[in-house]
């Protein structure tokens, strides 16, 4: 099953890993990737505050995306990412937003961060 599919129709919670220059890491709550190319599964894009992720990716651009369903017993993927870019476009954002959070007209930045898709792996174990 394509990449893209598995997290259209899957439910759960997604977890971005990052690590600042330093080695100290982060670890926040995100919703599923967005796959700004419906032929290209070896690219997503998450929507970014300007938080402790967001920093961590602009200095060290390796992250790790766990998901883990909604389901019984231990169930998801694990995804190995590399940074490559970053939008701020105000419509790019809504557009690709699946439901906007309450501070989404604050005026802050949002960021559109595009990551390769450097490996794919089960919640549980290697493939």
């Amino acid at each position: 099953m394509k990449l893209s599919t598995y997290f259209k129709r899957a439910k759960g919670i997604g977890v971005l890993a990052t690590a600042d220059k330093k080695g100290r890491v982060n670890a926040a709550i995100y919703a599923r990737p967005h796959f700004p190319d419906s032929n290209d599964d070896n690219l997503v894009a998450f929507i970014m505050g300007d938080r402790a992720s967001h920093d961590n990716v602009k200095v060290n651009p390796s992250a790790v995306y766990l998901f883990i369903e909604e389901t019984e017993g231990y169930k998801g993927k694990r995804l190995t990412l590399t940074r490559l870019k970053e939008e701020t476009d105000p419509e790019l954002v809504r557009k690709l937003s699946r439901r906007l959070p309450p501070d989404c007209e604050d005026g802050k930045t949002r960021y559109v961060v595009y990551f390769r898709v450097d490996a794919v792996r089960p919640l549980i174990g290697a493939e």
